[in-house]
């Protein structure tokens, strides 16, 4: 029994230890708001149809989201992780095989080499990636004042639009809310602030790194014309890029909640049979 007591007392200090580290980080997790107020504010509060367990794109509303990427944001961001052929998919835009074939063959792509050791360009095919608007990032950053433009395929999961995880959790949302308080969120800076902006910058208080962001107001009413009739105002614009660009970042979102729910069938079908297995077995036994 003596010799047990050191093995008691690292076990209790390996406890507090733990303990500690789960108090400080979720201390953390609670400041987060509080401190990120200071300079930034929260996500705006907008719903969209693919939020929680059962949630699905809007087609559509996809749809229209690339049209605005395609008028607006690919002049200067790019989708390398988007092939046109995946515009078809059923779980996203779910556009017709000859309309995917149309929009690949109004870019040019650079192939090659060809037979002579030269690159050539060639209209766009299903299985070519969207091309960048520059040709590396030094074109990009001497286009843009020095700043890089992102590539928007993965830009609502690296921007998760509330400090901590809670709606994450629940909703399974976050970035895309932050994608359209950013195109919305342009304003006239406060007076304490508007002499000390930067050159070229824009006061956006929801902008992760601000309040100032070198790109300009991006969105203005009636800016695209859509083939579905939608009235272009800026709030519907920035509703469906945002949405579209959910879809570029998790394409098999659907796929994966119906996963879910058939694996929670499943578990919940199994945990029923274990259970009467269980009651059967130990009928037999006497206590």
């Amino acid at each position: 029994m003596v010799e047990s007591k050191p093995m008691q007392t690292a076990f209790i200090k390996s406890t507090r230890r733990l303990l500690t580290a789960l108090s400080v980080g979720l201390g953390i997790a609670l400041a987060g708001p509080a401190i990120a107020s200071e300079g930034q504010h929260d996500a705006k509060d907008i719903t969209f149809s693919f939020e929680g367990p059962f949630g699905t794109f809007d087609r559509a509303q996809l749809q229209r989201g690339f049209q605005v990427y395609k008028e607006v944001c690919a002049a200067c961001h790019s989708l390398r992780f988007v092939r046109f052929r995946n515009l078809g998919d059923p779980g996203g835009p779910s556009f017709p095989e000859d309309q995917v074939k149309a929009l690949a063959a109004e870019y040019k792509v650079t192939d090659g080499p060809n037979s002579d050791g030269e690159m050539f360009e060639r209209p766009g095919l299903p299985s070519d990636t969207l091309p960048s608007p520059y040709p590396n990032p030094n074109a990009a950053r001497a286009s843009n004042g020095g700043a890089y433009p992102p590539d928007l395929s993965l830009i609502t999961k690296a921007r998760p639009g509330w400090f901590g995880t809670w709606r994450q959790l629940v909703d399974n949302i976050g970035g895309p809310q932050y994608v359209y308080s950013v195109l919305t969120g342009y304003e006239q800076p406060p007076a304490e602030l508007a002499a000390s902006a930067p050159p070229g910058g824009n006061y956006n208080p929801y902008f992760a790194a601000g309040p100032w962001i070198g790109m300009p107001k991006p969105l203005n009413d009636g800016q695209v014309t859509y083939e579905d009739g939608t009235e272009a105002t800026v709030d519907q614009m920035a509703r469906d890029v945002s949405a579209f660009l959910a879809w570029t970042a998790e394409p098999k979102l659907e796929a994966r909640k119906q996963l879910g729910f058939t694996v929670l069938i499943y578990v919940a079908i199994l945990t029923l049979l274990l259970y009467f297995t269980k009651k059967k077995i130990w009928a037999r036994i006497k206590h």
